[in-house]
């Protein structure tokens, strides 16, 4: 069957490859010529994915238009504040049946909504999934097992992605709570950025296993207040996400936290990580949530603070060994016992 790839960003191009390992008629939509060149003559994109050799069915172009007529299913892999432009702009041209995939991990600045609500507002209609866990293209592109979630309101559409991508390699698992493996997806970016400026102050593992367990406590408290079931945040977008996204040398929000740990500016940071950190932006946005809701999200909002504040990092550091003594395990049914007091 044939399936657009809108987005030629490293996960992007790796799910496709996937696709057209399993004998997919899968099209790479990009805005760049050159790279839509290198994919369909060298069957690389070494800026992204460098000494990976590509399917050799795997097509890209830069006409969306070609990429979306006929596709069953459209994968939606532009970073999470781009994605209301995209789609203002193409949405005339996506088949009405075709099954929406969204793979982006974030929430959008000023409106604070999940990439479901994005899209759902531009195409009301939409069969719409979200496909998150813990999976770095490096390793999915290798053929590496790996295990992801297929997350959507209506069963069949998650088992229908479910599935288009399972194979051998990767192991696929479906989730009735699309608010849920959202939310995991998005706020453990902010989490692992943390964590990296953990890392490169010079901090030990013991503090990356506090801010690690202290950080699900965030992730879980801002979900339930959001509509998320608890034990999401105990699954694959939730904990294994955040495990790989805090931990792995292949995190560019860990390797950005690094940076700025070391004493880099955000610019200078985000020039050297060369690609999108979407944890930036969404500690913005997951600051606003916590605000609005009412809820205690310490570790995010010293995060927050560094970030667009310029407090440093001994005063960030110094908040939160000094914040009043507490019990460790809280209540977690309902939002009204999470908020701060």
């Amino acid at each position: 069957m044939k399936i657009a790839v809108l987005g030629a960003g490293s996960w992007g191009v790796t799910l496709a490859n996937h696709l057209s390992l399993l004998e997919n008629d899968v099209y790479v939509y990009t805005r760049n010529p050159k790279s839509a060149e290198e994919i369909n003559k060298l069957h690389t994109l070494e800026r992204y994915l460098p000494g990976t050799i590509l399917h050799d069915q795997l097509k890209a172009s830069s006409d969306v238009k070609a990429c979306l007529t006929g596709a069953s299913f459209v994968i939606l892999a532009v970073p999470s504040q781009q994605m209301a432009a995209l789609l203002k702009v193409i949405k005339d041209d996506i088949p009405k049946d075709a099954i929406i995939i969204n793979i982006a991990k974030g929430i959008e600045v000023g409106t604070n909504r999940r990439m479901e609500e994005v899209v759902m507002d531009i195409l009301p209609q939409a069969k719409y999934v979200t496909l998150s866990g813990p999976t770095h293209a490096e390793e999915v592109i290798q053929q590496i097992p790996s295990a992801i979630v297929a997350a959507s309101h209506v069963r069949d559409y998650a088992e229908a992605v479910q599935d288009l991508f399972f194979s051998g390699e990767l192991r696929v698992y479906t989730n009735d709570d699309l608010v849920g493996v959202e939310l995991g997806g998005a706020l453990k970016n902010v989490l692992a950025l943390g964590i990296g400026i953990v890392d490169g102050i010079g901090f030990g593992d013991n503090t990356r296993a506090a801010m690690l367990t202290r950080g699900l406590l965030e992730m879980t408290r801002l979900g339930i207040a959001m509509g998320a079931k608890q034990e999401t945040f105990s699954g694959l977008s939730g904990m294994g996400d955040l495990i790989v996204t805090a931990t792995s040398p292949h995190s560019r929000n860990r390797r950005a936290g690094i940076l700025l740990g070391q004493g880099k500016t955000l610019d200078e940071t985000l020039q050297e990580v060369g690609m999108v950190v979407e944890g930036i932006k969404t500690t913005e946005s997951a600051h606003a949530l916590g605000k609005e809701l009412g809820i205690d999200l310490p570790i995010t909002n010293e995060i927050y603070a560094l970030l667009y504040e310029d407090q440093s990092i001994e005063e960030s550091v110094k908040n939160l060994m000094g914040r009043k003594k507490k019990k460790e395990m809280e209540p977690m049914i309902g939002s009204n016992e999470l908020k701060s007091k």
